[in-house]
């Protein structure tokens, strides 16, 4: 080979070879630090996802990463790519958005509901929302999509579909009848709410608690919204994270800038079905509607600890304003977002002492962000957490928890239980409604 055609070749030759060498040091690192990071997070128990997730068929990953890149939740470390397949490493900071279900090019994502060893209980949906109670629709967090910008889309789509059906039924006008009772303003019934409003649908919306739903229960000073969503009637709302008070006060000016109309503290007893419409008995009166749109929670009954002393007045199921306890002794019973918020909160005020008791062995269904807050508080001594351990008795001044096999007594001023909820189960299936329960379901 002549010397020219060798410096040609070497020209060429050598960045490709740096170029490839970069790529494999590149792969090699991303491969190690998501093997360390599912380790750890395995080693911690930190395995569970908290409700929809992704599933990765390795036959079809190419490894691209798309989806890793994709990901609001990329910081945290998510996903990963372990032996050139992209891998969930961080379940328990998914929070569901599904964007890297629409960036995989080759079709390897599904997203799932709960997983082998916990189940989700999820009623049966369509795609476009109806249960298989025909003109009944669930939008939001009962469907198992708890994140807000989520919940607003699907309340918007299930109302889209709803006028469709409406429509295709052709239905003859009566004024009596509603064209849909909208069940709930959280984020899905809200903005389901201003949709009607804004396409001059026959609606009325009822909520037994205020604006904002699970939302409006949420922790003072509690961080919402992940990214971005169109609003009807308002067009992109460009909050990326910011408080519920703040999320709330927006909100309600839009109600008084819309005039939209809600009837609150108004709960739905029964639902009948009466030839072509529905029958709906509130607290407060009976409406007639063609559809429904159930955008209620999924806490139904809080769910309790069947001990004794839990009656007492003291023992509450939501906390309200972490400034009540300021200079008391309080347990916080859970181990979610709520409790973990909670306990934080509280820890926050003056004088407080505040235990944290959790069943399980980590925080494994918490986002990051409060698992760190706790981590703090402890380390500061403003938290006591209890891992393995269960309320067994509840006083008037104290309380006793069983800790592996110890009885450990505490003083107590206050009990909120965050343990989660009862599914509002027997209302659903009153309706007819068919509820089942999801391991690792797309």
């Amino acid at each position: 080979m002549e010397t020219d055609d060798l410096i040609s070749l070497a020209i060429y030759a050598i960045p490709l070879l740096l170029i490839l060498s970069f790529y494999t040091r590149s792969k090699k690192k991303v491969h190690i630090e998501s093997t360390e990071l599912l380790d750890q997070n395995i080693s911690s128990g930190l395995i569970e996802p908290a409700s929809i997730h992704p599933v990765i068929n390795v036959n079809r990953c190419k490894g691209c990463g798309s989806c890793v890149s994709a990901c609001p939740e990329r910081e945290k470390g998510v996903l990963g790519l372990i032996n050139g397949k992209a891998e969930l490493v961080h379940p328990t900071n998914c929070i569901g958005h599904g964007a890297c279900l629409r960036a995989c090019p080759f079709d390897a994502i599904t997203l799932v509901f709960g997983t082998e060893r916990r189940g989700i209980d999820i009623p049966n949906v369509s795609p476009d929302f109806e249960t298989n109670v025909p003109g009944v629709y669930i939008a939001g967090e009962l469907g198992g999509m708890g994140l807000i910008r989520n919940a607003i889309t699907q309340g918007v789509e299930a109302m889209e579909n709803i006028a469709k059906r409406n429509q295709a039924t052709k239905q003859a006008n009566d004024p009596n009848v509603l064209d849909v009772l909208i069940v709930g303003a959280g984020p899905a019934g809200f903005a389901a709410s201003l949709y009607a409003l804004d396409k001059k649908i026959s609606f009325t919306t009822v909520e037994q608690d205020s604006l904002g739903g699970t939302v409006f229960n949420f922790p003072r000073g509690k961080l919402v919204m992940t990214a971005p969503v169109e609003l009807p009637l308002v067009g992109k709302v460009k909050f990326t994270e910011t408080t519920k008070e703040i999320l709330l006060k927006f909100w309600k000016k839009v109600e008084k800038d819309t005039g939209i109309n809600i009837n609150y503290h108004e709960r739905v007893e029964t639902v009948k079905k009466e030839n072509t419409y529905f029958e709906i008995k509130t607290t407060k009166a009976l409406y007639k509607a063609k559809s429904i749109l159930l955008a209620i929670g999924r806490r139904g009954t809080p769910r309790t600890l069947d001990v004794d002393g839990e009656n007492q007045s003291k023992v509450v199921y939501r906390l309200i304003d972490p400034e009540q306890y300021k200079g008391l002794h309080v347990l916080v019973v859970g181990g979610g977002d709520s409790a973990l918020e909670a306990a934080t909160s509280i820890a926050d005020e003056e004088g407080t002492t505040v235990t944290l008791s959790y069943r399980s062995e980590a925080f494994a269904r918490a986002k990051e962000k409060n698992r760190e807050k706790v981590k703090q508080a402890e380390m500061d001594g403003r938290l006591t957490v209890l891992f393995k351990s269960n309320v067994k008795q509840i006083t008037k001044d104290a309380v006793s928890i069983e800790q592996q096999g110890n009885l450990i007594e505490i003083p107590n001023d206050g009990v909120i239980v965050s343990a989660g909820g009862i599914l509002p189960t027997p209302f659903l299936k009153d309706i007819g409604i068919e509820i089942e329960t999801k391991f690792g379901t797309a």
